[in-house]
């Protein structure tokens, strides 16, 4: 059924998102206003997902509202930050209340999980795409950063990359599974899960960080030239999951988890000293060292330099 703009907001996405008793003012008004908390600086972030480039134009809605807000909740985590407040504009080809209905309960679901109200956005007519606006807190001083590795320090990454970029495979017919490990790689891609709990935790012990949504091996690059060192890493360390080495093959699955994107797992760099400490943390995703940081510059992987068309990540504007 089609709704006009008004209904449509007031029926799908007012009172979404979790109750804070620091947003002084949400939806209804021209903006909103939030009381961040003392001592701490605030972490902005906003991301747009467009239907054909960063999801296939048939996913379910319920997947686009988790994503849109996965992605940001993904660059909070890298900063080690706090989400709280939201901001949602969405562009819609038509007024398909049913279809924004089951968006919006996507992205409510994982709103409420972190904590995150949804305090104003902006519903407009055009291709299929939906921006979020994320704004979250940090301690002063205490974000972390892609700046801060040093050559000695150990390279690790959470989860299991490549996991989301053979699920993608799976829906657009280049790799077959079946079972078990095609459900597992299919959730990876369409329900990313943002690393909040471990970002924060790695406050105080990680020197840099970066999420991983454009493929390992490029964005390891980018922190690396914003850190101004290298990295060396190992292939054999890489962690892949039983589902991707079931349907890929031990070749293809480090090549995914090297270069597939969408994995939105956090990689970081650490001093040696707090090997320990990474590993006994509890935060939701394991953490695998697969390296160290050079003094030279650029990428290598198991004593290969990167291949040219890997080493930054996804360009919308490339050739």
């Amino acid at each position: 059924m089609a709704a006009g703009e008004f209904e449509l907001i007031g029926r799908c996405f007012t009172g979404r998102g979790a109750g804070r008793a620091d947003v002084r003012l949400g939806v209804g008004d021209d903006a909103a206003i939030v009381a961040p908390p003392a001592g701490s600086e605030l972490v902005l972030a906003l991301d747009t997902i467009v239907s054909g480039t960063h999801f296939p134009a048939e996913t379910a809605p319920r997947f686009v509202g988790h994503r849109a807000l996965a992605v940001n909740l993904s660059d909070l985590a890298a900063m080690g930050a706090e989400p709280a407040w939201a901001l949602l504009g969405v562009t819609l080809p038509s007024g398909d209340e049913a279809w924004a209905a089951e968006f919006a309960r996507g992205l409510d679901e994982l709103a409420r999980r972190h904590a995150v109200a949804l305090v104003g956005g902006d519903t407009t007519r055009g291709p299929l795409a939906a921006s979020v606006m994320l704004a979250g807190t940090v301690p002063t001083g205490g974000a972390l950063l892609r700046s801060g590795a040093r050559a000695g320090e150990d390279v690790w990454i959470s989860g299991t990359p490549g996991d989301a970029a053979a699920g993608l495979a799976i829906l657009q017919g280049r790799l077959a599974a079946g079972g078990a490990a095609r459900d597992d790689l299919l959730r990876r891609f369409l329900l990313p899960e943002p690393r909040v709990a471990l970002g924060i935790a790695l406050r105080g012990l990680a020197t840099a960080c970066i999420d991983v949504s454009d493929g390992l091996a490029g964005d390891l690059e980018k922190l690396c030239a914003a850190s101004g060192t290298g990295a060396e890493c190992d292939a054999a360390l890489l962690p892949l999951s039983p589902a991707l080495l079931d349907t890929a093959g031990t070749e293809l699955a480090t090549r995914l988890a090297l270069t597939g994107g969408d994995d939105y797992e956090l990689l970081f760099t650490a001093p040696p000293a707090a090997r320990e400490a990474i590993g006994a943390l509890a935060a939701g995703a394991a953490c695998r060292r697969i390296g160290a940081v050079t003094s030279g510059g650029g990428v290598r992987v198991s004593g290969a330099a990167l291949p040219r068309d890997a080493g930054h990540g996804f360009d919308h504007f490339g050739k």
